[in-house]
This record gives structure tokens, C-alpha cells and sequence, in this order.
């Protein structure tokens, strides 16, 4: 898709933005900055060294939401969005909508933001690369089998050099599974590949088919649910953090894609989704209305 030479186009188009809500009786200055400075380091940065035309670019979003804010020290949320766009339609499917829960880091105003691959010497921007990276990484994914390997490893350096640091998410025994270290873990670890190879047959041969021969590519992910059953049945954790980060993404989209399907098709997909997402038992119900 992309010309693998050193490329002068950024990869990514990312809007981001900073709340302080619930932040009371402080200089809102600050934030502005502080979003301004964020905008500029993961927009204006090449994250890989392929060319990517202004139309190729990865479409998301970040939600700094600060719940607290003292001196230089700030914590809060993040939310993290990804699209993909859809061969030949105007939909755009969400890859990611992922909530970070431990968010924390020094920030002075007017500093300048820097990232260094080799090196951990900011959790702020540890955090905006890691999630690059991440989002890189599931793009990449959807177009060739596996494909984002090499953007998973660039996120995984990031926690192994993070792992000193007094910032929490970046450790295994942190956030009970589910945090940075866990969720790049779970891409990179074989007992979870299925997952990955539903990401590219969902996206390239299901969704990507969809505006030319619906029925074929809606079957194709009926078969592909398949790849995320195999994944629940084998359990390679209690927490299986990656299957629910799919769901995440994918669980209103794929109601509306079996929706449109014949009774057969439904009767068949509806248990697999009821049996690998419980927590949207009830949610699944509408494709059959």
C-alpha cells in the first residue's frame, strides 16, 4: 500500500485534546499549550519510514481528560480512537476505542516535546508514541496478514523501557491485566495470533468486499468470527484484555452487518457472539430484529 523509502508524509492525521473539567481555580493556559505541543509531536512526526499521500493518512483521536493538576504534575484519562476507511465507500470502520485509565506525567509549559526510540526520558510522550505505534500497528494489520509487526515491536520497546519508571500502566502486575504492558503482550504473543488474522480477513476480505458483493464479504466475517471463538474457547489468560478491546471496536458494526444478512446467517453468527462477548449478550439481540 505505501512505498517503504524514507518518507517526508506523516502517517498519522490525529486530533488531540485536552480537558481539565474537574480541574478547579488553576491557569486553563496550560492546556491549551499542553494540547497544541501534543498535536504538534504525533502530527508532525514520521512514525515509519514509508510515504503516505494526505489521503492515506490514519485518521484519530486522543482525549486527554485531567482530573488533576498540581504544579507540573497532571493526571487523568486518555481515550484513544482509530479509523480505517473502507475500499470503495465513505464508512470508516473504528479499529481502536480504547480507555486508558492510568494516565500521568510532568508536563511544564512551553517545554519542548521529544520522543527518543532508544530511551525512556518522558511517560508523556513514552504515552503519544506508544499509542502511534499501536494504532500503526492494527492499521497495518488490516491490510496484509500480520503486517504491523514491526509498529507492536516499536510499542513494545517503549513499556520495556518504561519499566523503571514510577508511572503506572507500563508493568505486568499493574491495572489487573489490563493496561499498556497487557495489551501490546497480548498483540505480540502467538496464543493470540487468530486474533490478528481476523483483523486483516475482517477488514480486507469481509469489509473491504462489502460495496461490490455484500453476501460474500458478510460471510467471510460470519467464518472469521470463527478465528475469536478458537481464541475465547483456548483462554490463553483469564482476562483475554485483546478480545475485549475488539469487541470495543467492532460490536455495534458487526450488529449492523448481520442485521442485513438472511435468517440462516444470523441464527448461525448470533450464538458466536453471545458465547465470545457475554457482556453484549443482550446488545447482539438486535440483529435479529
Amino acid at each position: 500500500m505505501f512505498t517503504a523509502i524514507n518518507g517526508v508524509s506523516q502517517e498519522l492525521r490525529c486530533n488531540i485534546q485536552v480537558t481539565s473539567d474537574k480541574v478547579q481555580g488553576t491557569n486553563k493556559k496550560v492546556f491549551e499549550t499542553l494540547q497544541t505541543s501534543l498535536n504538534e509531536l504525533i502530527n508532525n512526526r514520521n512514525w515509519t519510514n514509508h510515504v503516505y499521500t494526505a489521503e492515506e493518512r490514519i485518521e484519530c483521536n486522543m482525549l486527554f481528560n485531567i482530573q488533576d493538576y498540581s504544579g507540573s504534575d497532571f493526571k487523568g484519562t486518555l481515550q484513544i480512537q482509530a479509523r480505517r476507511p473502507v475500499y470503495n465507500s465513505s464508512y470508516n470502520t473504528v479499529l481502536l476505542n480504547y480507555m486508558d485509565n492510568n494516565i500521568q506525567f510532568t508536563y511544564v509549559e512551553f517545554e519542548t516535546l521529544e520522543f527518543n526510540e532508544s530511551t525512556f526520558t518522558s511517560n508523556l510522550t513514552a504515552l503519544i508514541a506508544y499509542y502511534a505505534y499501536v494504532i500503526i500497528g492494527l492499521d497495518y494489520d488490516t491490510y496484509s496478514n500480520k503486517g504491523g509487526s514491526e509498529y507492536f515491536r516499536k510499542a513494545e520497546s517503549i513499556v520495556n523501557n518504561a519499566q523503571n519508571a514510577p508511572e503506572k500502566g507500563w508493568k505486568a502486575f499493574e491495572g489487573s491485566n489490563k493496561n499498556r504492558y497487557w495489551l501490546i503482550q497480548n498483540l505480540m504473543d502467538e496464543k493470540y495470533s487468530p486474533v490478528r488474522d481476523f483483523l486483516y480477513k475482517y477488514h480486507r476480505l469481509g469489509l473491504d468486499r462489502m460495496s461490490e458483493k455484500p453476501n460474500e464479504g458478510r460471510d467471510e466475517i460470519a467464518e472469521d468470527l470463527k478465528l475469536l471463538q478458537q481464541v475465547y474457547r483456548n483462554k490463553p489468560d483469564p482476562y483475554m484484555h485483546l478480545l475485549q478491546v475488539i469487541f470495543d471496536a467492532k460490536s455495534d458494526e458487526m450488529i449492523n452487518v448481520f442485521s442485513e444478512s438472511v435468517p440462516e446467517e444470523r441464527n448461525r453468527v448470533l450464538p458466536i457472539l453471545k458465547e465470545i462477548d457475554p457482556a453484549n449478550s443482550t446488545k447482539y439481540q438486535k440483529i435479529n430484529k
